[in-house]
């Protein structure tokens, strides 16, 4: 289980980044096209320096859903590698989906989703 500090945290920096998306993308659109000149692609460089470190959508961890573990967390369910072993073995359904544990494979579980 992760502190439910940084957990909080975390949630804080995805309000953020949803702020501050849009304004962002327009930013970047003026660095990286070519034909804006050199005074509008600075002063896009600049507006993107001030804004909050928070701001920047790579500054968001992927959490368990579950329990909010932060490494081992796999994308297509949501959830930590420990979380979906254990509901593999519990035969819980993540994500609408019935998981089935398969085997080990070099080290690392493999899981078939199968649709219900």
């Amino acid at each position: 289980m992760a502190k439910k500090s940084k957990v909080a945290k975390n949630e804080r920096r995805r309000e953020i980044v949803a702020r501050y998306a849009a304004r962002r993308a327009e930013l970047k659109e003026i660095v990286r096209r070519p034909a804006s000149t050199e005074a509008e692609r600075l002063a896009a460089q600049r507006e993107l320096r001030a804004q909050p470190r928070d701001a920047s959508a790579t500054r968001v961890r992927n959490r368990d859903q579950a329990d909010g573990r932060p490494r081992g967390y796999l994308r297509a369910f949501g959830l930590s590698r420990v979380s979906l072993r254990g509901q593999a073995h519990a035969g819980v359904s993540a994500g609408g989906a019935e998981v089935v544990l398969v085997g080990r494979v070099t080290g690392w579980w493999l899981a078939a989703v199968v649709r219900l």
